[in-house]
């Protein structure tokens, strides 16, 4: 497969959580996915995005104010490390259509709203996929956040263990979205002051790659 993806082809690219600002955590996703997806192949903790036309990766992640959707480009999220991608089939839908869908997202999945067992960045990738008409993502992807797969894990360590790698996983999240979209310090600060609600209302696209496809109704670079 060629660096950016082809036509109408939809491809998964799938990253490990395993730069979330604490050795600690990242030692037990390492420990997590080495067992649970490289030894038994049924799961682990992974971070995914999704690329359709061009050169970017979409995804979904923590904010306090606005869409949490974001993208980056293809396979070089520097918040995670790369595992792989994985080909879900072709959209019928054109390069315009897709930009819709999109915008569409934008307002359905606020960064607010974000949870890591519940609503995360696997569970979006899954829903644009399905909007495209495409695979559903692996199940292995996103088993974590399956609550039978958690108490597995959870007995397994302790439930202290496991809400600090959560909460870690989560930050991580927050960090990615905020370098990716080139939130600093005082919008953080800002934002988190003003109502959940606001953020609920008032969807927005932030960053230069939001600003990119919702003016012209255009995506961003399809070469």
């Amino acid at each position: 497969m060629s660096s950016g993806s082809t036509c109408r082809e939809v491809v998964l690219h799938v990253y490990d959580v395993t730069k979330t600002g604490s050795e600690k955590t990242d030692n037990t996703v390492r420990m997590i996915n080495r067992f649970f997806k490289d030894g038994i192949g049924v799961g682990g903790i992974f971070h995914s995005a999704v690329q359709v036309y061009g050169e970017e990766e979409w995804s979904f992640g923590l904010c306090y104010r606005g869409t949490g959707v974001f993208c980056c480009p293809v396979r070089q999220n520097p918040m995670y490390t790369f595992r792989e991608s994985i080909v879900l089939g072709v959209t019928s839908f054109s390069n315009s259509e897709v930009n819709q869908i999109l915008i569409q997202l934008s307002h359905e999945w606020p960064g607010c709203s974000y949870d890591l067992l519940s609503r995360n960045c696997n569970h979006f990738t899954n829903a644009f996929c399905q909007k495209l008409g495409a695979r559903k993502i692996p199940g292995w992807v996103n088993r974590f956040a399956n609550a039978g797969y958690t108490a597995n894990v959870v007995a397994e360590t302790t439930a202290l263990q496991f809400r600090q790698v959560k909460s870690d996983i989560a930050n991580a999240s927050r960090v990615a979205y905020e370098f990716l979209t080139g939130l600093g310090q005082k919008e953080h600060d800002r934002a988190e002051s003003r109502a959940v609600n606001q953020n609920r209302s008032s969807p927005r696209f932030q960053g230069n790659w939001f600003r990119n496809i919702v003016s012209a109704g255009a995506k961003p670079s399809t070469t």
